[in-house]
């Protein structure tokens, strides 16, 4: 029988502000950006200090591998970054020399566009091992449980504070609009309805929750229009409904990285109190028992499709 493993992907993150350049040619392919964007993520990487995406990353594998041990499943899990340190090729290589021959492979994205799921799949396929590649997992009912388990305790908290029931914006990265319309030759990319999805889901497990949106974040400043619509625009709308307090949940992300420990918690916090609104999030999954189990079920799965049973 082929020796197996599991094989989480996320997108890394520098250790240092001076990496930033390096980084940022990696996401882009090598495509030049102009030195005001730069700086200007430095700055915001420098504000949070660092971005614990690869700590957290190792850690979630680390828990996923615990289990699957417990259900029987003894098999280690890797974990490699796109964009950064252990890059994808690393890792990969390092699985064949550990003898390695056949992996399920989960993105730690739960919804699929071919801008994030597609990239991460392409890296893998070139590198020689026989894969189990999960697509998407917007809707696992584990990983909608670890998002209700962070969401209603910080809503019950929030509202009691607030003296009634507050609202609750759902958040998921942004891409270019140009990369999820359908085209002559593929269909739409189902990366808006997943997100959605999920948003939708996890409200519904949180059903006291009066009153929801969704909102696409951190949109690009180049290459054309970008999903929306913006947190931005959703705070403005809340506001002006004369809500006074609102909860923020990023439903596309599974752990604290740059996206949440600067877009969430001091740009939008900050665009928050100027239109008069609290602002508030729930942890992050992070080590969350549930997205462990829903990451170990999913890779059990992959690995029993390799297995043929």
């Amino acid at each position: 029988m082929s020796k197996q493993a599991v094989l989480l992907l996320a997108h890394g993150t520098p250790e240092t502000v001076e990496q930033i350049p390096e980084y940022l040619r990696n996401v882009t392919g090598g495509r030049p950006l102009p030195q005001e964007v730069i700086e200007e993520i430095q700055r915001r990487y420098a504000l949070i200090g660092h971005s614990p995406l690869t700590e957290i990353t190792l850690e979630q594998a680390r828990l996923a591998a615990a289990e699957l041990a417990a259900s029987g499943n003894r098999v280690p899990v890797y974990a490699a970054m796109r964009n950064w340190h252990p890059y994808i090729a690393d890792v990969v290589r390092q699985m064949r020399a550990d003898g390695i021959e056949e992996a399920a492979v989960l993105c730690l994205a739960p919804q699929n566009s071919r801008t994030s799921t597609g990239l991460y799949r392409r890296a893998v396929e070139s590198a020689g091992l026989r894969i189990d590649f999960t697509e998407s997992w917007a809707d696992h009912p584990l990983l909608i449980e670890a998002f209700a388990e962070r969401l209603q305790p910080a809503w019950i908290k929030l509202s009691a504070e607030a003296g009634a029931p507050v609202p609750v914006l759902f958040t998921a990265h942004s891409v270019p609009v140009r990369t999820v319309e359908a085209t002559d030759n593929q269909f739409a990319d189902p990366y808006a309805e997943q997100a959605k999805r999920t948003a939708e889901l996890v409200a519904k497990r949180v059903s006291e929750i009066p009153q929801w949106f969704f909102a696409f974040q951190s949109q690009g400043a180049s290459g054309g229009p970008w999903l929306g619509p913006t947190v931005e625009q959703t705070l403005e709308s809340i506001a002006a409904s004369g809500a006074k307090t609102v909860l923020l949940q990023p439903i596309g992300f599974l752990c604290d990285h740059v996206e949440i420990l600067y877009d969430v918690d001091i740009y939008f916090r900050d665009f928050a109190r100027k239109l008069p609104l609290r602002l508030e999030r729930p942890e992050s999954l992070n080590a969350s028992v549930s997205l462990a189990k829903a990451i170990a079920d999913l890779a059990r799965k992959g690995l029993e499709r390799l297995a043929g049973i």
